[in-house]
């Protein structure tokens, strides 16, 4: 049966906008996440660290700033928009302590909580907003007047009043203006998590990556090899999106058509399911957030060689010479090993 969608009738401002909102960090969802509900008329005060670099940005973008501890003092609805690996730390300093019975916790996303690295008091509400898309998004898509399509979750309603709070959120971010879809914690981490490993990221990346290989020790030239596993991608990506796997189908060629039926399947095998449902174990078990959070802690040696590695590879060189030749795309090629947040 599908999921309920809730949209603007069905959200009431009044459940948050004569509340204090607290945003604690200012980076992609933070940032997009204030300046929004600042716009749908809420009063909205963020939360850093002492010497955070957001400050200034947040201060020129009209926000008071506090100290993370006294933000979650004044709040009465407190986001927690650091990274997941930060968030144990920062709660337990700066937040827990100064948690009072009827105020309100909300996570973007909820691995931290379904998998206990935040223990959660019993006597305040716990939720989740989670628009589906990067925080840039969410904000140019609310100034156009639109919006991005959001997930809710409740993980503790002590007051009786959470999910109106969430959909009240929902609606400030500009959710409700696209649609949005209540789910748990629990089937948000795990469906987020699997997606990023086995399809968008990790199964993607590997894909292009074993195309590419395939390709030059055939003979054939890095360029080709290039436009054909990596650059022509996103066209193909764009037909999903715009229009499903059937949509995509209508509008490649017989030939393309044949092939991906004909030819896929030697690609996505039984073992690729059977590796996928290996990958969504370790995930549901715990296993992977254990390894990560052990990663974190270590330094992120692996992690950081990973990413060193990833930039010296053939088909990144290959890539920012043939990119420099199209204008028409952003020009990105991102130094460093990790990206950049702020709390």
């Amino acid at each position: 049966m599908p999921a309920k969608v809730y949209r603007e009738k069905d959200a009431n401002l009044n459940n948050i906008n004569r509340k204090t909102l607290a945003i604690i960090g200012y980076g992609s969802q933070g940032h997009a996440h204030a300046l929004n509900l600042k716009d749908s008329g809420c009063k909205v005060i963020i939360g850093l660290y002492k010497k955070s670099k957001s400050i200034p940005v947040a201060k020129d973008h009209g926000f008071e700033v506090m100290e993370t501890a006294d933000a979650v003092k004044a709040a009465d609805v407190i986001m927690v928009g650091v990274p997941d690996m930060k968030q144990a730390e920062v709660f337990e300093h700066d937040i827990k302590p100064h948690l009072e019975p009827g105020k309100t916790l909300l996570f973007t996303h909820g691995l931290s909580v379904h998998f206990g690295l935040v223990d959660v008091p019993t006597d305040v509400d716990v939720i989740m907003v989670a628009p589906k898309g990067p925080g840039h998004v969410v904000r140019s898509q609310y100034l156009e007047g639109k919006g991005v399509p959001a997930l809710i979750a409740i993980h503790n309603d002590a007051t009786k009043k959470a999910k109106r709070v969430a959909l009240a959120w929902a609606k400030g971010v500009g959710g409700t203006r696209a649609g949005v879809i209540e789910t748990t914690f629990k089937e948000e981490t795990e469906t987020d998590l699997f997606g990023e490993q086995a399809v968008l990221c990790g199964g993607a990346s590997h894909l292009v990556l074993a195309g590419y290989e395939t390709l030059i020790e055939a003979g054939y030239q890095p360029e080709m090899a290039y436009f054909e596993c990596l650059h022509e991608l996103k066209l193909i990506v764009d037909l999903f999106v715009e229009s499903g796997i059937s949509g995509m189908r209508f509008s490649v060629s017989e030939t393309a058509k044949y092939g991906d039926m004909v030819s896929g399947p030697r690609v996505i095998t039984g073992q690729t399911k059977k590796a996928m449902n290996a990958i969504l174990k370790d995930i549901q078990s715990g296993k992977f957030t254990r390894k990560w959070v052990k990663e974190y802690k270590d330094g992120l040696p692996n992690y950081n060689q990973w990413l060193k590695d990833t930039n010296q590879l053939p088909i990144e060189k290959t890539g920012r010479r043939l990119r420099a030749l199209m204008p028409w795309i952003p020009k990105k090629n991102l130094k460093g090993t990790q990206a950049s947040y702020s709390s």
